[in-house]
């Protein structure tokens, strides 16, 4: 986090959804994000159900369903399986 403080990117907690969106919204424009982002409830439910913590990345397929589940991040992200995974739903 203190590298962040450093970069000037911080963000507070947001209390509201509209305050959720705001944030995302930097995020993805900062970040130069190509992809739709989706973004949890205030109540994090999805945070929840999908295990969030510690970070992971998931495929989610075009029927909704889970496609890739990494490992534990970042130690357990390895992007060959990812890439062979997106290969494999794309088709």
């Amino acid at each position: 986090m203190q590298s962040n403080v450093k970069e000037g990117i911080v963000f507070r907690n947001p209390r509201a959804e509209g305050e959720r969106f705001q944030v995302a919204e930097s995020c993805v424009r900062t970040l130069g994000i190509h992809f739709p982002a989706v973004i949890d409830g205030m109540d994090n439910a999805v945070e929840r159900l999908y295990t969030g913590w510690p970070d992971r990345l998931y495929l989610i397929d075009r029927d909704g369903r889970i496609a890739y589940k990494s490992e534990a991040g970042p130690f357990g992200f390895h992007p060959p399986q990812l890439e062979a995974a997106l290969q494999k739903s794309a088709r």
